[in-house]
């Protein structure tokens, strides 16, 4: 027989599970920190902003660091990847919690595993019976989700989330496939100056304004979005697309949840009825099933 060291599968790297840390702990609390921020900035200037600001910080980093600056054709890349997962993914997001409770938006969104199981179809990654059952299950969920009074309450919350998922996970799949970033801290910046520029350019089509004075709990939100939601979590997200296999990358779907609701619960007096609760278990119990099937 092999020795034991040979059959039992390797412990993740130091660097991945700080990156998991991150998208676990520090990307749930930031549902919440977009919602006080809300308070101040509008949902396209807020992530405009937001993400330019750290994409300068994160590309001077870079460069010191001796980084070749990206060149023309991952210049492309990330155009679209930003606008898919920055515009459309995190934009999307902000809009939805202008009406709808940071909590529920997040479980909404845990339906990104089984999204991406689906899209990476037409990439030749077929899903097991058991990510089968998972991706049917958070399915059921997000429909029962659907259906309570919080996105019965508004439908426009309801399209903006449904077009950040899609959005999202288009991006995911396809910087993974077919649009690779430079490599390093240098293309997460470059994604984020792309994207963050995006919805600055979405902000201006759609007319909102620019913040005058914003309360101080809104400035504070922003910055610590700026520092834990993009510098940290977001890069943490990217290098766990890279390194990590996908049942990793995707576990935040079933931890941001959990943290996000008893957050915006707990702090913000955000009211979740007992059928959106249930509705959450379900799509939690999908995404188990299916990283439990990714691990197989």
């Amino acid at each position: 027989m092999p020795p034991m060291s040979s059959r039992s599968p390797a412990l993740p790297s130091p660097r991945v599970l700080l990156c998991l840390l991150a998208t676990w702990v520090v990307w749930g609390s930031t549902y919440l920190a977009i919602r006080v921020a809300l308070q101040g900035f509008a949902p396209f200037v807020q992530m405009g902003s937001r993400f330019v600001v750290a994409g300068l910080l994160l590309m001077a980093w870079a460069r010191w660091r001796g980084a070749p600056w990206p060149d023309r054709r991952q210049w492309g890349h990330a155009l679209v990847i930003g606008a898919l997962m920055l515009g459309g993914g995190m934009g999307g997001t902000a809009h939805a919690e202008v009406t709808v409770g940071s909590g529920l938006v997040v479980a909404f969104i845990a339906i990104g595993p089984a999204l991406f199981a689906l899209a990476s179809l037409p990439f030749g990654v077929r899903p097991a019976r058991v990510e089968v059952a998972g991706i049917g299950l958070g399915l059921v969920g997000v429909l029962m989700l659907t259906r309570g009074q919080g996105f019965q309450a508004s439908l426009p919350g309801l399209i903006a989330i449904l077009v950040a998922c899609l959005t999202w996970t288009a991006g995911s799949v396809l910087t993974l496939h077919r649009l690779p970033l430079a490599p390093g801290a240098m293309g997460y910046a470059s994604e984020m100056l792309a994207g963050g520029t995006v919805l600055l350019a979405l902000s201006v089509a759609a007319g909102e304004p620019w913040p005058k004075a914003p309360p101080p709990a809104a400035i504070a939100a922003w910055v610590y979005l700026v520092i834990a939601g993009s510098l940290i979590a977001f890069n943490a997200y990217m290098v766990l697309l890279a390194e990590a296999p996908p049942a990793l990358a995707s576990s935040y779907s079933f931890v941001n949840p959990v943290i996000a609701m008893g957050l915006g619960v707990g702090l913000a007096g955000e009211v979740v009825s007992p059928f959106e609760w249930a509705a959450v278990g379900v799509v939690l119990a999908g995404v188990v099933l299916l990283v439990l099937g990714r691990r197989r």
